[in-house]
């Protein structure tokens, strides 16, 4: 099932999300339903990272699948966070144009960098430990912030937020009820 993108203005965004309890049998088929169903939104979204907050759940647990990215070096790489932990963030810093899906029609270069070790449980429930490099890393580290309540327009210069003001000021509002 297809699920609802929260969008900028909706205070969840910006909270801090909750560890899953890994121990309760009908929280992991719960946790498991949603992780199909993130997966099915971010297929017709067409993006390429998508956590929780994003679909009004305030817990730990994101996910990643890089189809639509092109270019040398990408592959197609997919993996389920559950209660992520980065360990380490580290390499060469690099600029790279993002968007995200709750906050659309906007872009920006964000200096990110290169490397980042990170753990977490996966799909299966298993506890991994994984040190991810380029692109691959750059989606991890925007959707990491955003189960730390970040978002990619927090890296802006004052500058480009006076610039996009008027647009986060229009997705605000829908989501006033």
């Amino acid at each position: 099932m297809v699920l609802p993108i929260i969008f900028y203005g909706n205070p969840i965004l910006r909270k801090k999300c909750l560890n899953i309890d890994l121990s309760s049998c009908d929280r992991k088929k719960e946790i498991n339903q949603l992780i199909q169903n993130m997966f099915e939104t971010i297929h017709k979204a067409k993006g390429i990272g998508l956590a929780a907050p994003q679909v009004g759940k305030n817990i730990r647990l994101f996910i990643v699948k890089t189809p639509y990215l092109k270019g040398e070096n990408i592959r197609n790489y997919k993996e389920v966070f559950i209660n992520a932990k980065i360990l380490k963030i580290h390499g060469k810093e690099c600029k790279f144009n993002e968007g995200c899906l709750s906050i659309p029609g906007i872009m920006g270069y964000i200096k990110r960098k290169t490397h980042v070790k990170i753990e977490y449980y996966d799909q299966n429930w298993k506890k991994q430990k994984k040190t991810l490099t380029g692109i691959c890393a750059r989606v991890i580290l925007h959707e990491y912030d955003h189960i730390e309540g970040k978002l990619f327009i927090d890296y802006f210069s004052y500058k480009k937020k006076k610039i996009i003001k008027e647009k986060l000021s229009q997705l605000s509002e829908k989501n006033l009820f």
